[in-house]
C-alpha cells in the first residue's frame, strides 16, 4: 500500500481532532432530523475532505454530511467519511464516539480507520496486513461457542420488526450482552476484549472503515446472511441500510449467523 494512503489518514485523523480540540462546547443544529447533527461534524467532514482533495483531486468523497463530491462523474477510489459516529454519545459527553475513514477501491474497503481523539487510540487497517492500535499490531482473540461469548451492540431499542426479533435470538445465546459503545465496540473486538458485535440498520458509512480493521485484526465482518460488505457509491448513491454481524472468532460468527437465521 502506497505510504501516501497512511500519511493522509494521519492527516485526516489530525484534522478531525482540531476540529473537536476547537468545538469542545457543543452547539447542536436543532433544524436537523432525525438525529442531532453538529457543527463539529460539519467542521470535521470539510476538514478531512479538503486534506484528500488536494493530495488526491482525483478520488471521490462520500461524506455523512455532504455526500458525494468529485471532478468526475465516477472515480475508482472514494474515501468515505463519518466524522462523529456515535453523536449522541458526543453531544453527551461519553468518549466512546469515534472518526471512522475508510477508502474504497472499486467498492471494497481496502484501508479502515476508527479515532477515538478523546482516549487517543487510533485504529488502522489495511487490506492484507495486520491492524494496528497506536501502532502496535493486534488481534481478536479465540472463542469457540456462541453460548462463551461477550457481545456489544449500540442498543437494543435500535433494532425493529423482524430485525429485532433476529437480534434477540442471538442475545440469548451469549454469555454476557452489553450495550452503548458505538463504533468503539468494534474497536473492542479488534483489540480482543469483546467476541461478537451485532448491530442493524448501520449505513455505509457507518460500517465500511469497520472491515479492513476487524479483517486485519484476524476476524470476520458480514452482514446477517454472511454476505461480504461493500459499496459501489456513485453521484446518485443514496446510503441504504446494513444489518452487520462481527466477530472475532470465525466459529462465533457461523453460530451468530445461524442464530439470525436472516434469509
Amino acid at each position: 500500500m502506497d505510504k501516501s494512503y497512511l500519511n493522509i489518514i494521519s492527516l485526516d485523523a489530525s484534522s478531525s481532532n482540531m476540529v473537536f480540540s476547537v468545538l469542545v462546547t457543543l452547539w447542536v443544529d436543532a433544524n436537523q432530523s432525525p438525529g442531532p447533527v453538529t457543527i463539529a461534524d460539519r467542521e470535521a467532514e470539510e476538514a478531512m475532505a479538503s486534506v484528500i482533495l488536494k493530495i488526491f483531486p482525483t478520488h471521490a468523497i462520500f461524506g455523512e454530511e455532504n455526500g458525494w463530491r468529485c471532478v468526475e462523474n465516477s472515480a475508482d477510489y472514494v474515501w468515505v467519511l463519518d466524522p462523529i459516529d456515535g453523536t449522541k454519545s458526543f453531544i453527551t459527553g461519553k468518549p466512546l464516539f469515534g472518526t471512522l475513514i475508510s477508502l474504497l477501491h472499486k467498492g471494497k474497503p481496502v484501508i479502515g480507520v476508527i479515532d477515538q481523539p478523546i482516549l487517543r487510540e487510533r485504529w488502522i487497517g489495511v487490506d492484507g496486513k495486520q491492524t494496528t492500535l497506536n501502532g502496535q499490531k493486534i488481534s481478536v482473540r479465540s472463542c469457540s461457542l456462541l453460548a462463551q461469548a461477550y457481545l456489544y451492540t449500540t442498543s437494543p431499542h435500535l433494532f425493529e420488526g423482524d430485525a429485532e426479533d433476529a437480534f434477540i435470538h442471538v442475545r440469548n445465546k451469549v454469555k454476557v450482552p452489553l450495550y452503548g459503545c458505538d463504533c468503539y465496540a468494534y474497536a473492542l473486538l479488534a483489540s480482543g476484549f469483546v467476541d461478537l458485535v451485532v448491530e442493524s440498520g448501520l449505513k455505509p458509512y457507518d460500517f465500511l472503515s469497520l472491515v479492513p480493521v476487524i479483517e486485519g485484526a484476524g476476524g470476520s465482518i458480514t452482514d446477517w446472511k454472511g454476505d461480504k460488505l461493500h459499496w459501489s457509491v456513485t453521484p446518485e448513491s443514496k446510503p441504504t441500510s446494513f444489518n452487520v454481524v462481527a466477530a472475532g472468532d470465525a466459529r462465533v460468527h457461523k453460530q451468530a449467523l445461524d442464530a439470525l437465521q436472516w434469509r
